[in-house]
């Protein structure tokens, strides 16, 4: 059976190299096309396309799978199977009919739960204590599919994006593998998703970063894990952008007031800041133009006073 592979960035290497190591014939990779990065603008080829051409598989870059001209080359390739993995464009009906064992994705959430953008970072965001992969069969909607196959994992308590991207990354390559297997053998059949369960997962944007002191230390830990390290949750200190990679809330209240944003002593458990209910724990934070850093190396060269104020 000849499969073609969609997918763009990292989380999409496990899924790709799973169909390899177990014997699937994968005739193409397709990707996003380079895009320029950095203060020099060079191009950089997305994950997957570096991973297929260490594999020896075709790379194709379309800027828009709708173009005729991209559509022409999928109906010479004739896949029997798609398999989409994070490919970061909306797919056009034909490409969704036309393979015999059909389209399958790759989604980290569990549908209907979490539709959209960003499965990985909301569940965490929004203090869920699980998520899970689905596998599911592409139709026109987003993320509207009938569900194949489904796996469930616990989410830590300070467990971030990138260490969930990772887990799910490998998860979902696993459940791959089974359900390609199983639809091949035609003992795996879809079952419709129930859309008036479904919650939706927007693109992250600049504001959803912005760190709102005035609220729950819980949630504004949340919302650090939730996107650490990309695209990180942020304050400001002094007009500067402090990016923040980790920390872990406190309940305790301080002696005498503080206003939320308000930094205390650095303590074994991390720089204090005011929250609504109690205190912040900074750990791990990035001023705007230095390296990410420790908190206590930040300090040695930074001087921050207790009673200096997070904006």
């Amino acid at each position: 059976m000849n499969i073609l592979f969609m997918g763009t960035p990292e989380f999409a290497i496990p899924s790709l190299k799973a169909l390899v190591e177990n014997g699937y014939n994968v005739v193409g990779a397709v990707t996003q096309p380079d895009k320029p990065k950095g203060r020099g603008r060079k191009y950089i080829a997305p994950p997957v396309k570096t991973c297929a051409l260490e594999l020896g598989i075709p790379v194709y870059q379309p800027v828009r799978v709708w173009d005729e001209g991209f559509l022409d080359r999928f109906r010479k390739i004739s896949p029997d199977m798609v398999v989409l993995v994070a490919f970061g464009q909306i797919l056009p009906k034909e490409l969704i009919d036309f393979p015999e064992f059909g389209c399958l994705n790759v989604h980290p959430s569990l549908l209907p739960k979490y539709r959209g953008a960003a499965p990985i970072s909301w569940p965490i965001i929004n203090g869920d204590r699980k998520t899970g992969v689905t596998i599911m069969l592409m139709d026109e909607g987003v993320d509207s599919g009938d569900i194949l196959l489904q796996e469930e994992t616990d989410i830590g308590t300070d467990e971030t994006f990138d260490d969930l991207h990772e887990k799910l990354s490998a998860m979902g390559a696993r459940l791959l593998i089974r359900s390609v297997g199983e639809v091949m053998a035609g003992t795996l059949a879809g079952t419709p998703q129930d859309a008036s369960l479904a919650t939706f997962a927007p693109r992250l944007t600049r504001e959803t970063g912005y760190i709102n002191w005035d609220n729950e230390a819980e949630k504004i830990v949340n919302l650090i894990r939730g996107l650490s390290s990309h695209p990180g949750a942020y304050s400001f200190l002094e007009d500067k952008k402090l990016k923040i990679y980790y920390a872990v809330p406190g309940k305790e209240k301080s002696s005498g007031e503080k206003v939320p944003g308000e930094t205390g002593m650095l303590m074994e458990t991390g720089l204090q800041v005011a929250t609504r209910d109690g205190h912040v724990y900074l750990k791990d934070v990035q001023l705007e133009g230095k390296k990410r850093m420790f908190i206590e190396d930040f300090l040695r060269g930074y001087r921050l006073l207790p009673g200096d104020t997070l904006e």
